[in-house]
């Protein structure tokens, strides 16, 4: 599973670039999603390459992820008696290992696909450089967990 995060903001995007943000539901800075990994979503990602990063999350950051920063409807925090009742998963641990394993899906306990982010501490290294170049946006591999946890 692939975690993407909004970097840059939308000024000055061409139309082609927006409309896959929008596909991708990042549609605000500091937004994520989580992802399949398939050729469909690959070939968005690299398209929207200059304004998102993104990278494989690990299941303790997930669980983190959707503990602190899930939303239901309403703008209430999931909970393991939430997932309890919801799903067929006794905590959002074993819920996030589902996710991982592609056995659930975030609907199936009714959560909202976006996580609003704070800001990195720290702040960003540069918003318009690659990771590779000393920068943030662009494919980061596994280190994406950090730059999660710096934002939860």
């Amino acid at each position: 599973m692939i975690a993407a995060i909004r970097i840059r903001g939308s000024a000055g995007i061409k139309k082609d670039i927006q409309d896959t943000m929008v596909l991708l539901k990042l549609n605000r800075v500091n937004h994520a999603v989580l992802i399949k990994e398939n050729p469909s979503y690959q070939g968005m990602l690299q398209k929207a390459k200059d304004y998102i990063t993104w990278g494989e999350i690990d299941q303790d950051t997930l669980t983190q992820l959707i503990r602190k920063r899930g939303e239901l409807a309403g703008g209430r925090e999931v909970t393991d008696d939430h997932i309890k009742e919801n799903t067929d998963y006794f905590s959002i641990e074993q819920f996030s290992k589902a996710l991982l394993d592609s056995k659930a899906e975030l609907k199936d306990a009714r959560i909202k696909p976006v996580s609003r982010l704070h800001p990195p501490r720290k702040g960003y290294k540069n918003i318009k450089k690659t990771y590779k170049e000393g920068g943030s946006l662009g494919y980061r591999e596994d280190d994406i967990n950090n730059l999660i946890k710096m934002m939860i």
